[in-house]
């Protein structure tokens, strides 16, 4: 009987990824050893960041999984250590990133920012509503407010209660009635305050939407950018190396030439470009009579000229803004309406385009994380800010 070489099993455990910081444990550096017996036994010991680390059942799954898939394995073990501080600090520092995350996003499947060059052209409007019909279509979402200056998630959803905190101290999303779970910046001050704040703060408050919310199991987390190309879209190419950008844009030229610029930043940062949304695409009179107010193509055009598909296209509608302001996404309440169906098409081609679940993730056990704790008592506090 033939063994594997170390070379095979180490190639084989480049399939086991991280769900957190989304690259293959091989590449992070957290395989310690690999013992190879002469009966075939083969032995792994996977490193940690943190002893309590909440999705260490998903790495032994995993681990079992790929490498007894090996000819001449006749078993796997799999052991346990926890990384140095100094290879922590090494990991850190090759993540670019602060702090290692303590596993809030261990269950989420897909990330998909929602981007846009300017502001005005629809792209909170479409991050809600695409939210609410990925749910409606059987699918589980989310929608995090990135967008710290121009918060409005939650009066697009229709959530105005405030997060609590579970027994682990991590911030519970406020659930919209539609079901998806929703995080902003605007459910921790007051009603319509303005957020002055400089670049450090909102990389903080953001890596903690991401690390210390509890999303639990998620198909799909959408996130609301802010225009243009600044610095959370980089805090989230750190956080999130594997995200996708949906990029947003109305027909006429001017917003097709300034929604390039959000490609060229995902470029930049090594993030793919999912598609193209084209907003505000033609407006129906009640008559009938059809007018293009923002010209027409465009979407096209930039979809073509980033080969990547264009998602869909969205009417200019009232009846879209009325429901955002009201907080009942026209995709779920009126998905028969133009505007409702063509956010719904979207909704499916995202999900006929996108994994269910990221390599090996269907092995993730539900554990209770030992975290310190963040916050006070009071739940609307943020813990870092």
């Amino acid at each position: 009987m033939s063994l594997p070489t170390e070379e095979q099993v180490r190639e084989k455990l480049t399939a086991v990824i991280d769900p957190e910081l989304r690259r293959n444990i091989v590449e992070l550096g957290m395989v310690r050893s690999i013992e190879i017996r002469e009966d075939g036994q083969v032995n792994v010991t996977v490193s940690l960041t943190t002893p309590g680390c909440p999705i260490r059942s998903h790495f032994q799954d995993a681990v079992v999984q790929q490498v007894s898939s090996l000819n001449g394995v006749t078993g796997v073990g799999v052991g346990f250590d926890v990384l140095s501080d100094d290879e922590k600090a090494g990991l850190r520092e090759t993540l670019g990133r602060g702090k290692l995350p303590q596993g809030a996003l261990a269950q989420v499947n897909n990330v998909i920012c929602v981007a846009s060059g300017k502001g005005g052209v629809g792209k909170s409007t479409m991050t809600a509503n695409l939210a609410a019909a990925l749910q409606a279509e059987g699918s589980t979402a989310g929608a995090l407010d990135c967008d710290v200056y121009g918060y409005s998630i939650p009066r697009m959803l229709g959530v105005d209660q405030k997060p609590d905190v579970n027994a682990e101290r991590k911030i519970l999303p406020p659930v919209a009635a539609s079901g998806v779970k929703t995080m902003s910046i605007g459910y921790f001050v007051e009603q319509n305050s303005a957020v002055v704040w400089r670049g450090p703060m909102l990389h903080k408050a953001i890596q903690q939407f991401l690390e210390d919310v509890a999303w639990g199991e998620l198909d799909y987390l959408l996130l609301d950018l802010p225009p243009g190309t600044g610095d959370i879209a980089m805090t989230l190419a750190q956080l999130l190396p594997q995200a996708k950008i949906a990029i947003v844009t109305t027909p006429q030229p001017a917003a097709q030439s300034v929604a390039r610029r959000s490609a060229e930043m995902a470029a930049k940062v090594d993030l793919e470009v999912m598609g193209i949304i084209e907003n505000m695409a033609g407006f129906t009179t009640p008559s009938g009579e059809t007018f293009s107010i923002f010209g027409e193509g465009g979407g096209q055009l930039l979809a073509d000229e980033l080969e990547v598909p264009l998602l869909g296209s969205v009417p200019l509608s009232e009846e879209l803004r009325e429901h955002a302001d009201v907080g009942n996404p026209l995709a779920v309440d009126q998905p028969d309406s133009p505007a409702g169906e063509a956010i719904v098409s979207i909704a499916r081609q995202i999900i006929a385009s996108s994994p269910r679940e990221l390599p090996m993730l269907q092995t993730v056990q539900a554990s209770a994380p030992e975290i310190a704790p963040k916050l006070g008592k009071n739940a609307r506090e943020l813990p870092v800010l």
